[in-house]
């Protein structure tokens, strides 16, 4: 039966979206689990001979508050179970509410949110337990087919469980390699395509490369918005980033708070993003120039470092010299220390919120050991 026709009763609603729940969430870990089996829901072409007028939408809601690529990784695999995706941002106060202050505003979360290449549509101001209108509204006004959670447990306040679900299997184990490769999946497709395409494709012999280099140390919307804008100069955006060893050496040994593997993940899951150089040297020299055939290499206003230019040893001197540098001006006052003064300003609040959340966590998990013995 078709979500959303007007013969279903909100009984039947009810229990369509609560089957696709159950079948969706054991493969969706918003840690930091690598490429999982996608679970046994309706083969999407099926679906499609059965729909035929539309594609198979999927939804699925998060905070996604300081977002990392484990939340990447949950939608790509969301992403994976239909045509389009269709992800439900909850607000400010519903986040307040149910699991304190979080750390970005709904407004830098939503493009955050947006810039992800497997993202097809957002909503904002999702509510944080979804209910019958809420849902509802899904199936009629969005088309659809299948709710989605992640296996992570997801609490109300009064420590009611919203969704309980599987073990996640043994052999989900953590691949760098591998999760790079499905991170890259999609690179070199149209901005407006959704990044859905197979695989990485390189630019054309006449494309014109933008090159734009730096930590992404906690990836966040300033970081969003200044590849979005290096992306509109050109045809095809190379990013590189640097290596812990030259981040601890021009920022300070507490940095980077993110490693090379994480912060590379965060900007290969950005749809502006064409292709990475991981590890990528601190001077932009005349051979990386000639060897990627970089026709532009730009850098933000907003930094955490902006003194480069008044050094001996200016990495862009080379691009300079050139006349291939440009500027340019960040959309956001953002940097990863203004992530982090939130952070501190806050700590109290979390550290709250944490131990709530710990202590719920581990009673969860106490009987869900239990359940399972019993099972047994």
């Amino acid at each position: 039966m078709e979500a959303g026709s007007g013969g279903c009763s909100a009984r039947t609603l009810a229990a369509c979206v609560v089957g696709g729940i159950v079948l969706g969430a054991s493969v969706l870990a918003l840690h930091l689990s690598g490429p999982v089996s996608i679970p046994s829901l309706p083969p999407v072409d099926a679906l499609r001979r059965r729909f035929r007028r539309r594609p198979v939408r999927v939804y699925m809601d998060g905070c996604f508050d300081m977002m990392h690529y484990g939340h990447c990784n949950a939608l790509r695999q969301a992403r994976a179970l239909g045509d389009e995706l269709v992800v439900g941002v909850i607000s400010d106060e519903e986040i307040k509410a149910n699991k304190g202050p979080p750390v970005t505003p709904m407004h830098e979360r939503m493009i955050m949110v947006g810039a992800l290449k497997w993202v097809d549509d957002i909503i904002p101001d999702a509510p944080y337990a979804i209910t019958e209108d809420f849902m509802n509204k899904l199936f009629n006004e969005y088309n659809i087919d299948y709710i989605i959670h992640g296996d992570d447990p997801c609490l109300l306040p009064d420590g009611r469980m919203l969704l309980c679900v599987r073990e996640r299997s043994s052999s989900d184990a953590h691949n760098h390699s591998s999760l790079q490769r499905q991170f890259s999946s999609g690179h070199g497709q149209k901005i407006d395509d959704g990044g859905s395409g197979s695989g990485t494709r390189g630019p054309r012999p006449d494309s014109r490369i933008v090159y734009i280099d730096g930590a992404f140390d906690l990836f966040h919307a300033g970081h969003v918005e200044i590849l979005r804008l290096a992306r509109e100069l050109g045809d095809f955006l190379l990013v590189g980033i640097h290596t812990d060893q030259t981040i601890s050496s021009t920022r300070g040994r507490h940095r980077p708070i993110m490693n090379l593997h994480e912060r590379s993940l965060s900007v290969l899951a950005c749809r502006y993003v064409d292709e990475v150089i991981i590890g990528a040297p601190w001077d932009v020299s005349k051979d990386m120039i000639t060897t990627f055939n970089i026709s532009l290499v730009v850098h933000g206003t907003i930094a955490e470092n902006m003194d480069f230019m008044q050094d001996d040893s200016n990495p862009y001197a080379v691009p300079m010299a050139m006349g291939i540098y440009h500027r340019l001006e960040s959309p956001l006052d953002i940097t990863t220390s203004t992530i982090i003064r939130r952070i501190v300003a806050n700590h109290e609040a979390y550290q709250k919120r944490n131990e709530k959340k710990e202590a719920s966590e581990k009673k969860y998990y106490e009987s869900k050991r239990i359940f399972n013995v019993l099972r047994i």
